[in-house]
């Protein structure tokens, strides 16, 4: 009977992990299944590239692309030019990828403020790329020293890359 015991103890371990093992594939199965259906169905592909078309998709999108082909920076910026990072590929994709996470889920879900509204992490990637292409203008306007405080370019430029509906911020570290 000892003999027995032990027989049965591995076989019951072995299909418990077995269990898991088809729990956790079947769970990889859905999500996985679900990402790739939701990126086609979504047009994900188009996000990858520059094209600022792209970005109007989504219908609440559709006001600020219809803005910035009116805009005075349509002939020399695209979505891409002021909303990623500037600085590496690698900070460009995982903002893109951030972005069109948590955009999708949003849109799933409906929970998203209409008209839509800046997150604050990407109202810095705004201003840096602001003070990036236009350094040599404002170079003068920038705190003399690190942490100081300066008004954010689209408090008084709301207009410039399309129509701004948030509330002006203040920026500390730049």
């Amino acid at each position: 009977m000892a003999g027995r015991a032990t027989n049965d103890k591995p076989s019951r371990g072995v299909a418990k992990a077995t269990l898991l093992t088809v729990a956790v594939a079947a769970m990889f199965g859905v999500f996985g299944g679900l990402g790739f259906f939701t990126f086609g169905y979504g047009e994900g592909f188009a996000y990858l590239g520059n094209d600022p078309a792209s970005c109007a998709n989504c219908h609440v999108m559709q006001e600020f692309y219809d803005s910035w082909l009116k805009s005075s920076h349509h002939n020399v910026a695209v979505c891409n030019d002021c909303h990623t990072p500037h600085d590496s590929i690698v900070a460009k994709y995982l903002t893109k990828a951030d972005n069109g996470f948590f955009h999708s889920l949003a849109f799933t879900t409906g929970d998203f403020k209409d008209p839509i509204q800046i997150k604050a992490r990407n109202s810095r990637v705004v201003q840096h790329a602001c003070l990036d292409c236009h350094k040599n203008l404002v170079n003068h306007l920038l705190p003399t020293e690190d942490g100081g405080d300066m008004i954010s370019c689209v408090h008084c430029h709301a207009s410039v890359g399309h129509s701004q509906t948030v509330a002006p911020r203040r920026y500390e570290g730049y």
